[in-house]
């Protein structure tokens, strides 16, 4: 039986027919309000976003160009509005712990409400008191404490005076202490005077001087003890007018704050420093004059003091939940960072340089991030982990993580992390993380898979219609009418590879929208329409398609090989794609087959050059097992065959030529030539059945290309698997020329109708005497198997006879030499 199976034009394309849309333009419709496709991945994610447990972040997987960041955002903000707006966050000076400043969290809202009552504070302190400090009040008490002091301290004088009288002394005060200077009837002793007493004089003299010094030590002690108490007393006055205003201004904050325990600790603390501190209010600058470099005091400068508020994050303009995409996820952009000033080579830095990242941006919300960015950045990644797993953020330099920076820093308080990442990678990356990194299946509970392809149903239909619309809209393109829309539909299928899907690659469809819009404004239209459609896919392929038309060039050429008229033996046309990464195209190869006398079964040349990958291996012992349970199951499998991709001079792989190698191995076993006029394509299993291959419609349009060369001779074609009928998606001018009869494609299950197709003789059914019939291809396969098998077993008698008549001979010749 000879196969015919040519497929009718109608089955090589799926045309979209305008008539199905009820609008005259894109402009009549509604704007897409949601994702078109994706209802795995939309479930996912809305299932990521509803639960709010420990370790349920989201991965968004899929490739790029499935929208899958423009849906993250929208799907995430239309969530997180309906959510709490959270806390503002502030970091304060720790008056216990300068080192560690202290984190604090209030309502949304009132951060900057906190931050500038604080501010206001601080002014009205700089206002109040000085002014305090220089009432009547005020300096009538500090002289009445100074005069007391000064009658105390005059009437210790007198008594060490009269101590000093007593003793014939007078005292001196010199800078070391006092002076006892001894009298004579009444006046001081000069030195001359002294030096011309007698010696039991100057001892009793020197003997009652000591008595006096004693005494003058113990009155001094005591003139000191009330110094003391005077600064003390001064220091009392002080603390008593400063809480006047202090107290009375820090009072009023803390009613205002009195539902926040933490504000109430911080001012308490705050008010009790400035007490302590109130020199820095007094507005008295007489020692920063003295000092060189006044800038450098920042102790002076009370608005950028230890007093002031560092608010970290306020969300008083925040809608519901934040919602954050980090485009830059660095260490320091996602945890924050304590900045340094340099001011004449000393690195300084306080609580106010502590600057926020973007995890406490997105706390109480959503982080948006890529993947490979996160990865690709130094240690982000680590640091993203560790807040996930730990719940807080907790601001570190980098250098510390590797020991490599041992400096003087602050350590901030942590801060509580409640925050769901969604993550955006490739598949690769997904399933790289899954399998080698511990923490990720903990962290990343959720997978939102993105799909590349979705039903070509009415509705999705639709909904791409509407996508059109939108970017119309959105963009200021101009509007297309119905017949620009089923034209995009018919590309999109073309990108998918599919009659019945369309593709959700959906940068590739803008792309198109975006040239057909620039085509349709150089010619002068108004609407897009199917014309500036198909002129902005034939331009976009014209720019990338040299290295298709070069190799078109060296098969008109001759440089590379090809037959595609007439029949022979052992020699195919095979297909195959190459992939420029923006640009896919199919080429035809030659494959011829060679098989000999031997036992030394199938050698793939490619293999043996080290030019084949393993699923082309694969395909090559498959065509073995084929042969092995086709022939050999009465007599063993001998014969030897090479297989060679001529002209091939990079790397083969994937196993859709398979079915094309076998059909050449055949052709050369049974010496019927092949039809060099059809080229094939098709992987084959072990029972003969054909295997569906991908890459159908390039491999189809690459060989119509290459017969166009030489002109259509009506008889040329391509064998392809059954199964990849729903793949077609032709190009207009191939389907025209098959309607035309110019070119033929046909659809196969099993070798047995390839072969036939390409020997024009039937392959051939064993009989119920187990025997093929004469006059078919696999009668004659099995014949010149049989041959080979029947000539080695001659050869193999013969080699055991001449074995064993060489032994014979041999055992002779040591009888005869005992003779």
């Amino acid at each position: 039986m000879v196969y015919d199976n040519r497929l009718e034009p109608e089955k090589l394309v799926k045309k979209c027919d305008p008539s199905l849309f009820e609008f005259k333009t894109t402009e009549e419709i509604k704007p897409l309000e949601d994702i078109i496709g994706q209802e795995r991945a939309v479930k996912a994610m809305d299932f990521g976003l509803t639960i709010k447990r420990h370790g349920y972040n989201i991965f968004m997987t899929g490739i790029t160009g499935t929208g899958k960041i423009s849906y993250a955002r929208s799907i995430t903000r239309e969530v997180a509005e309906n959510e709490p707006v959270p806390d503002d966050w502030c970091y304060l000076y720790n008056f216990k712990n300068p080192g560690e400043p202290v984190a604090l969290n209030l309502p949304a809202g009132m951060g900057s409400v906190f931050a500038r009552d604080i501010d206001n504070l601080l002014e009205e302190l700089k206002e109040e008191i000085p002014k305090i400090f220089k009432t009547e009040d005020y300096e009538r008490q500090k002289g009445a404490i100074f005069k007391k002091f000064q009658e105390i301290r005059n009437v210790l004088m007198e008594r060490l005076n009269r101590v000093a009288h007593e003793y014939g002394f007078v005292l001196k005060r010199t800078s070391s202490g006092f002076l006892s200077v001894p009298l004579k009837d009444g006046k001081e002793m000069s030195e001359e005077e002294f030096n011309q007493l007698e010696q039991p004089q100057k001892e009793e003299l020197e003997k009652k001087s000591t008595e006096v010094q004693l005494k003058a030590m113990e009155i001094v002690r005591l003139i000191q003890n009330e110094e003391k108490n005077l600064k003390d007393r001064f220091k009392d006055l002080e603390y008593e007018t400063g809480l006047q205003v202090v107290g009375h201004l820090i009072d009023e904050l803390k009613d205002k704050y009195m539902k926040f325990p933490r504000v109430i600790n911080y001012l308490e603390a705050l008010k009790d420093d400035v007490l302590e501190n109130l020199d820095n209010f007094k507005g008295e600058e007489a020692e920063d004059k003295q000092f060189p470099f006044p800038w450098l005091k920042r102790g002076t400068d009370i608005a950028a003091s230890k007093y002031t508020v560092n608010l970290l994050i306020d969300n008083k303009e925040t809608r519901g939940a934040p919602v954050i995409v980090e485009s830059n996820p660095t260490y320091y952009n996602l945890v924050g960072r304590v900045e340094h000033e340099n001011k004449l080579g000393m690195v300084t830095t306080d609580f106010s340089m502590i600057k926020s990242g973007a995890l406490h941006k997105a706390n109480g919300g959503y982080l948006i991030l890529q993947a490979n960015d996160v990865l690709s950045n130094f240690q982000a990644w680590d640091v993203l982990k560790r807040v996930l797993k730990t719940r807080e953020i907790r601001i570190e330099t980098a250098g510390e993580q590797l020991a490599l920076l041992a400096m003087t820093t602050l350590r901030p308080e942590p801060i509580p992390l409640d925050v769901k990442v969604i993550l955006i990678g490739n598949p690769m990356l997904y399933h790289l993380l899954y399998r080698y990194d511990e923490d990720f299946r903990k962290l990343f509970k959720i997978k939102a898979d993105f799909d590349t392809v979705m039903e070509r149903s009415q509705k999705n239909i639709s909904k791409m219609a509407n996508f059109i619309s939108t970017h119309c809209q959105k963009e200021g393109l101009k509007h297309f009418d119905r017949s620009g829309v089923a034209r995009i539909m018919e590309y999109s299928s073309r990108l998918a590879d599919h009659q019945e899907k369309l593709t959700t690659c959906f940068n590739d469809i803008v792309e198109i929208l975006y040239e057909a819009d620039t085509w349709a404004g150089i010619q002068g239209d108004r609407h897009i329409n199917e014309s500036h459609v198909d002129k902005a896919i034939k331009e976009k392929i014209f720019r990338s398609d040299k290295y298709e038309k070069k190799l078109l060039e060296f098969v008109e050429q001759g440089q590379i090989l090809l037959d595609l008229s007439g029949e022979k033996v052992g020699q195919i046309n095979g297909l195959a794609v190459i992939d420029l990464g923006d640009y896919t195209f199919g080429r035809p190869s030659r494959i011829t087959a060679s098989t000999f006398l031997g036992r030394r079964g199938i050698v793939n040349i490619e293999r043996e050059s080290k030019m084949s990958g393993r699923i082309h291996d694969k395909g090559v012992m498959i065509i073995s097992g084929y042969l092995g349970q086709k022939y050999a199951q009465k007599m063993p499998l001998t014969l030897s065959a090479s297989i060679c991709f001529e002209q091939s001079y990079e790397g083969v792989d994937g196993d859709s030529a398979s079915s094309t190698e076998l059909y050449a191995l055949l052709s050369s076993l049974s010496g019927v030539p092949l039809k060099q006029n059809i080229a094939v394509s098709g992987s084959v299993n072990q029972k003969g059945e054909i295997q569906p291959v991908g890459g159908i419609t390039r491999k189809i349009e690459g060989f119509f290309a290459t017969c166009k060369l030489q002109g259509l001779t009506g008889d040329q074609g391509v064998i392809i698997p059954h199964q990849n009928i729903l793949n077609l998606m032709l190009d207009e001018e191939l389907v025209e020329a098959v309607r035309e009869g110019k070119f033929h494609i046909y659809a196969v299950k099993s070798v047995d109708e390839g072969i036939s197709i390409l020997t024009g003789m039937p392959a051939g059914e064993r009989g119920e005497d187990g025997k093929y019939p004469e006059g078919t291809i696999n009668y004659l396969v099995e014949k010149k198997l049989k041959e080979y098998h029947e000539m080695l077993g001659k050869q193999a008698k013969e080699q055991e006879k001449a074995e064993g008549q060489n032994k014979e001979n041999n055992r002779s010749e040591p009888e005869s030499e005992q003779q």
